[in-house]
């Protein structure tokens, strides 16, 4: 059994509301050194597989078939035994 942790982040060309708004507040609360906030997906699985690599693989099918939106959005995997 592995797990794969992904990071799924808008891409740097793509427009961050959520962001935006975060580090507007982040500034309103006084925290002025806050200088750019961008927020994304944090996802874990548990994958049955024989291999870390078919894990791998298993985990990045299910980014660009599902999890991640590849036209605005990057992803990292990482797995763990």
């Amino acid at each position: 059994m592995y797990k794969a942790k992904v990071n799924i982040t808008l891409r740097k060309s793509i427009l961050d509301p959520k962001g935006k708004a975060a580090h507007h507040a982040l500034q309103n609360l006084g925290l002025k050194n806050v200088k750019d906030v961008r927020i994304g997906k944090f996802i874990e699985m548990n994958i049955d597989a024989d291999s870390q690599n078919e894990a791998r693989e298993l985990a990045e099918t299910a980014c660009t078939q599902l999890l991640a939106n590849e036209v605005m959005e990057d992803f990292q995997v990482e797995i763990e035994e």
